[in-house]
């Protein structure tokens, strides 16, 4: 009986003390060496003006393009194959290198495999392959295998951003204090995002890789934690309405959200125009979804766009 009541209030002070450190984490801020000139807190990301754009030169148009250069890590198991097949046969292709991460290898398919069941562990793993691996690629987006991505609009956002400050950036959320960037909405980082958190997993003490379940984080959060030691701060990318660009539905469940809340405006209220992923996607759609962005045109219809982004040389980029 005694030892019950042992084992109740052990666990009660354990939940108390792990609520605390929670909190704690949420209102953290990094002190010396991080001071406010060093953090990057300007929370809504948005694409150039095209305005602004048009007072470029051709040879300044040129070098943004050049720099922005996009390293997808796509992170993937094999009982979900046929959703890495689909990544791997529709919208990776469009990045300048694309690199698929998984727990365990397959026959069928490549990947890097990471000998890794841990969820989170696996994605420090891949990330800091990535960064030892990025050559001169300087931005980096990390996807799940349902995600679809344009990669393009993504290109066009951070056209004239700067890989050497670190952003991070996606669908950005709340969890008490807490602001991180969702997962399943894919998770944009800088070079030097990623150098920072690369070398803040060297303190288990501020960025642990290996978690004790009793403390345990959704990936996507423990991420925002660690970065959020070294001055690094989730941001929003929307566009020039405030709509968000980063999304953790799929085409069809955002029109028939916008079907209920905007039904005299059902197009307008689901999605921006330069929208960079969707989420949950099945293979079958995300097919659909190259059709609809890539080959399907309206006669007449031009949108004159101010530059264009190759796809990689020798892929075969639809």
């Amino acid at each position: 009986m005694w030892s019950e009541r042992g084992s109740f209030v052990q666990g009660v002070a354990l939940g108390g003390v792990f609520s605390l450190l929670l909190s704690l984490l949420g209102s953290y801020s990094p002190g010396a060496g991080s001071g406010a000139e060093d953090r990057h807190q300007h929370h809504h990301v948005q694409a150039p003006n095209s305005n602004d754009l048009k007072q470029l030169s051709d040879s300044q148009m040129q070098e943004l393009k050049d720099q922005v250069r996009v390293y997808c890590i796509v992170m993937v198991q094999p009982k979900i194959l046929v959703y890495w097949a689909a990544a791997m046969g529709t919208w990776s292709k469009h990045c300048d290198k694309a690199v698929f991460y998984t727990s365990e290898s397959s026959k069928a398919l490549e990947a890097v495999e990471l000998h890794e069941s841990d969820d989170w562990a696996r994605l420090c793993k891949a990330l800091k392959h990535a960064y030892e691996n990025a050559g001169d690629l300087r931005w980096f987006f990390v996807a799940q295998a349902t995600t679809f991505a344009i990669i393009e609009n993504l290109k066009y956002l951070l056209l004239t951003k700067d890989p050497g400050e670190p952003f991070y950036m996606g669908n950005a959320l709340k969890s008490g204090e807490l602001e991180y960037v969702a997962y399943e909405s894919g998770i944009v980082l800088s070079y030097e995002a990623l150098k920072r958190f690369v070398h803040v997993l060297n303190n288990k003490n501020m960025c642990p890789v290996n978690v004790n379940r009793l403390w345990k984080l959704s990936e996507d959060k423990q991420l925002a934690v660690c970065l959020k030691y070294t001055g690094v701060f989730a941001e929003n990318g929307e566009d020039a309405r405030g709509m968000g660009l980063f999304n953790g539905k799929s085409v069809e469940a955002l029109i028939k959200d916008s079907m209920k809340n905007n039904p005299n405006d059902v197009v307008e209220g689901c999605c921006a125009d330069l929208a960079v992923t969707f989420n949950g996607m099945t293979p079958n759609q995300m097919q659909v979804m190259m059709y609809g962005v890539y080959r399907l045109r309206p006669y007449g219809h031009e949108f004159h766009d101010l530059l264009t982004f190759d796809p990689p040389e020798g892929s075969d980029n639809d």
